[in-house]
C-alpha cells in the first residue's frame, strides 16, 4: 500500500465513521440493577425533547415499574417466526432501518437469534442499524462479555452461554454503569423486583451470594474505567501514548489456548492495543496427524480469537521458539503470552528445549514474557 492509498483509506474510514449511529451501552453487574429501567427513563427524556425514539425490543422480565415506564413509548412491532411447531417472536431489524428513527432502544444484547433469523445474534442486529445510520441505545450484563467468560465461571460456577465479543463494547461512544451495592441488589431481590418468589430462594444461594455480587462489581467498575480510559486516549490525547503490540502462542491443547486467548484479549482490551494469535504447526501437529476433535477446537479457537479482535497467524516450523520469535520480531510485538505448563516453571527452563530456546533469545530483546495460568 502506497501513502497515498493509505491516506485515502483513512480518509474513507472517517466518512463511514460519520456516516454511523452512535452507540450507548448501560453495563451492569447482573440482572436486576436497573438497565432496562435506565434505557426506559432516557426513552421518555428523549422523546420530551423532541427526538424520534422508538423502542426496537425491550425485556421487562414482567417488573413493575420497568413495565410501567412503557406507557406512552412508541414500539416497533415485533416480527413473527414459525420455529419447532409454534410462532415466536424477535426484534424487527429491517422494520427498524426502514422507519429510520432517530434513536432505538435494543434490550439484551447478548441475545441468540431463533434460528432462521439474518444473524445469529443481536449484536449482529446492532450493528446492522448502526451502519444504517440509527443511534442505538442497548444494555448487558458483565457475565456476557465473551474474555471475562472464564472469570466468570471461577466466580459463580456457572458458564455463561450467551456472549458478546469485546469488539462490540470496544465500538460503543458511551459505556454507562449501572451500579448497586450487594445490599441494595439483594434487597430488590428479596422485594421480589426482580424475580418471581419462586425463584427468590434458588437466586440467593447461587448467582446472588454476596461474595459473587461483589466480584461482579468489580469486574463491572474495572471494565467501565478501561473503557473510559480508551475514550480518553484515542479521543484526548489522539490516538493514545502506548505502543504494545502482544503475541498469545496457542497449541492444539484447546483448554490451555482458550484461557491464553481470552487473557491476552483482557491485555490488549487494557492497553487498546493490537493483538495476534500464533499456531506454530510442528511436523507432529500436522492435519492428519492430529485427532478430528483437536482440529474441530483449533477451528473454534482462532474463530474465538477472531471475535475478541486478534489477528490470526497459522505458520508451519518444526523449531517452535525460532517461529514464535521471528514472528515478534516481524510484528514488532512487545509482549508474548504463553500457557502455564503441567510442570514447574524451574523444571522447564532446565529440561523444556522449546522455553530455553525461547528465553535465550528474549533475552537480547526487549520483549516481554508472560506465562499466564
Amino acid at each position: 500500500m502506497t501513502e497515498k492509498d493509505i491516506n485515502a483509506k483513512r480518509f474513507l474510514d472517517l466518512i463511514q465513521k460519520s456516516r454511523k449511529g452512535k452507540f450507548k451501552v448501560y453495563i451492569g453487574m447482573s440482572a436486576g440493577v436497573g438497565k432496562t429501567f435506565r434505557m426506559l427513563q432516557e426513552a421518555h427524556t428523549l422523546l420530551r425533547n423532541g427526538i424520534d425514539v422508538k423502542i426496537g425490543f425491550i425485556e421487562t422480565h414482567n417488573r413493575k415499574e420497568t413495565h410501567e415506564l412503557l406507557e406512552g413509548l412508541p414500539i416497533v412491532p415485533k416480527r413473527s417466526i414459525y420455529y419447532k411447531g409454534k410462532y415466536l417472536e424477535e426484534m424487527d431489524v429491517q422494520a427498524i432501518i426502514n422507519l429510520r428513527p432517530e434513536v432505538v432502544i435494543v434490550d439484551e444484547l447478548a441475545h441468540t437469534n431463533i434460528e432462521g433469523s439474518k444473524n445469529e445474534k443481536r449484536w449482529q442486529d446492532v450493528m446492522d442499524i448502526l451502519d444504517a445510520g440509527i443511534n442505538v441505545i442497548s444494555a448487558v450484563n458483565i457475565q456476557h462479555i465473551e474474555s471475562l467468560n472464564d472469570d466468570i465461571k471461577e466466580i459463580t460456577g456457572i458458564e455463561v452461554k450467551e456472549r458478546i465479543p469485546d469488539s462490540v463494547l470496544k465500538a460503543t461512544d458511551e459505556v454507562v454503569n449501572i451500579d448497586l451495592t450487594a445490599d441494595e441488589l439483594i434487597t430488590r431481590l428479596k422485594e421480589g423486583k426482580i424475580y418471581t418468589a419462586d425463584k427468590i430462594q434458588s437466586a440467593l444461594g447461587n448467582f446472588f451470594k454476596p461474595q459473587h455480587i461483589l466480584q461482579l462489581r468489580e469486574l463491572t467498575l474495572k471494565e467501565v474505567a478501561s473503557q473510559v480510559e480508551r475514550k480518553v486516549e484515542t479521543e484526548v490525547t489522539g490516538g493514545g501514548l502506548r505502543q504494545e503490540r502482544f503475541l498469545a502462542c496457542i497449541s492444539s491443547n484447546h483448554a490451555t489456548a482458550k484461557t491464553v486467548i481470552r487473557k491476552t484479549a483482557r491485555l490488549a482490551n487494557y492497553y487498546h492495543s493490537k493483538w495476534y494469535v500464533l499456531y506454530v504447526e510442528t511436523p507432529r501437529e500436522r492435519g492428519d496427524k492430529i485427532a478430528l476433535d483437536k482440529q474441530r477446537h483449533l477451528i473454534n479457537n482462532f474463530r474465538l480469537a477472531t471475535e475478541l479482535g486478534a489477528e490470526i497467524i497459522r505458520i508451519k516450523n518444526c523449531k517452535v521458539a525460532t517461529a514464535i520469535t521471528e514472528q515478534a520480531e516481524a510484528r514488532k510485538i512487545t509482549t508474548i503470552c504463553i500457557g502455564k505448563p503441567h510442570i514447574t516453571l524451574f523444571k522447564v527452563i532446565l529440561s523444556t528445549n522449546i522455553f530455553k530456546s525461547l528465553l535465550n533469545k528474549l533475552t537480547s530483546s526487549s520483549i516481554d514474557l508472560i506465562i499466564l495460568s
